[in-house]
């Protein structure tokens, strides 16, 4: 018998089954744009004491549901804590980002790499995952989620942020074997991550391949989708007596949506500058489509934002198998009143766009 979940239109939506409206939700929906997560975090002192503290994730992850009628929880925790239980050291400086104290930068490092467990390593995360699903309390499903294989690489290598990945890059190009290893190791890093996520109650899962974008039009499947391919393949596909859904992004990657959508995701993240309606004529009805407001959007009068709201919800019309989201995760920047527009659009709007179509 299948867990009882009050609000279940997030994972019907993403079977590409019939709702009654567009479910909704946000990448980075608990955030700093929230008054609430920033006295949260104040309290932990720092983000990764926020995110290690089962409780205080937990915290953070409900406030925007307390706001809003989301349809689903996600997750509150950063893809960097996969690479920092395999050692490499994750710092957050104050105005900088995140930073690797020991960034892979020689052979040895590399040839030592390995997957951690995530029952010992990253145990504080999925202790958080099951403090949240009794939190929720099978109100709407709780979304886990990883970075990609080729994502996690470009921190690790690099060690930081970057503009171009220069060091990523020139590895890529002048030794790709050393990123080939890294990559390996990351796909079962993160099948094994998810996999425990899924085991601990999160319903559904996503892949954010953030970086993949900035790969050439060969190199995306060589080092990014191929590897990501590997993960879905081994992701455990039911709990609970139900389907356990995944949702791939990769942000710059509408040039590769048919390669995507054959991947064994069940839905595809897309950005705001793919067109919805070509998206779906491109994959048809293979997978289920997320998306695609551009985050700015929401800095922009109310008015507006509704009306942004209504071409995003026109462009992939009333037909099963979209979940309204940001192209983007949201800014810190966002007003939260923004935010309840939005939402309240995607319920209404949609809703008109079925009983037009039953009519």
């Amino acid at each position: 018998m299948p867990a009882r979940i009050e609000n279940d239109t997030l994972l019907r939506a993403l079977a590409r089954e019939a709702t009654p409206y567009t479910p909704v939700w946000l990448m980075r929906q608990a955030g700093r744009y929230l008054p609430e997560y920033n006295a949260t975090r104040a309290r932990a002192g720092d983000f990764l004491s926020l995110a290690k503290t089962p409780a205080l994730a937990t915290e953070v992850t409900l406030q925007p549901l307390e706001r809003y009628p989301l349809d689903a929880a996600i997750l509150f925790s950063d893809i960097l804590t996969v690479p920092d239980a395999m050692g490499l050291g994750l710092e957050f400086s104050s105005g900088e980002g995140p930073r690797f104290a020991r960034p892979l930068q020689d052979e040895a490092a590399i040839a030592n790499l390995s997957a951690p467990d995530p029952s010992r390593e990253l145990r504080y995360v999925l202790d958080a995952v099951r403090e949240i699903r009794r939190a929720l309390g099978g109100r709407v499903p709780l979304i886990g989620f990883s970075g990609s294989p080729y994502t996690l690489a470009c921190y690790m290598v690099e060690g930081a942020g970057s503009s171009d990945w220069r060091r990523l890059k020139t590895m890529l190009y002048a030794r790709p074997d050393l990123l080939h290893r890294v990559l390996a190791v990351n796909a079962q890093a993160v099948t094994d991550y998810l996999n425990a996520q899924i085991e601990a109650g999160a319903q559904a899962v996503m892949i954010f391949d953030t970086w993949g974008g900035t790969l050439s039009n060969a190199g995306y499947e060589t080092f990014s989708l191929g590897y990501t391919r590997r993960v879905i393949a081994a992701l455990r596909g039911e709990a609970e007596g139900r389907r356990v859904p995944c949702i791939l992004f990769t942000k710059g990657g509408g040039q590769w949506l048919e390669a995507m959508a054959a991947s064994g995701a069940d839905a595809l993240g897309l950005d705001w500058t793919t067109d919805p309606h070509a998206a779906r004529r491109r994959v048809g009805s293979r997978v289920a489509l997320q998306g695609n407001l551009d985050p700015m959007a929401l800095l922009a009068p109310h008015a507006v934002i509704r009306g942004q709201v209504r071409q995003v919800l026109d462009a992939f019309g009333p037909a099963p198998g979209h979940v309204f989201n940001l192209g983007h995760g949201i800014s810190q920047f966002t007003a939260p009143d923004a935010v309840a527009e939005l939402v309240d659009e995607v319920r209404t709007y949609s809703r008109k766009l079925r009983a037009r179509l039953a009519g």
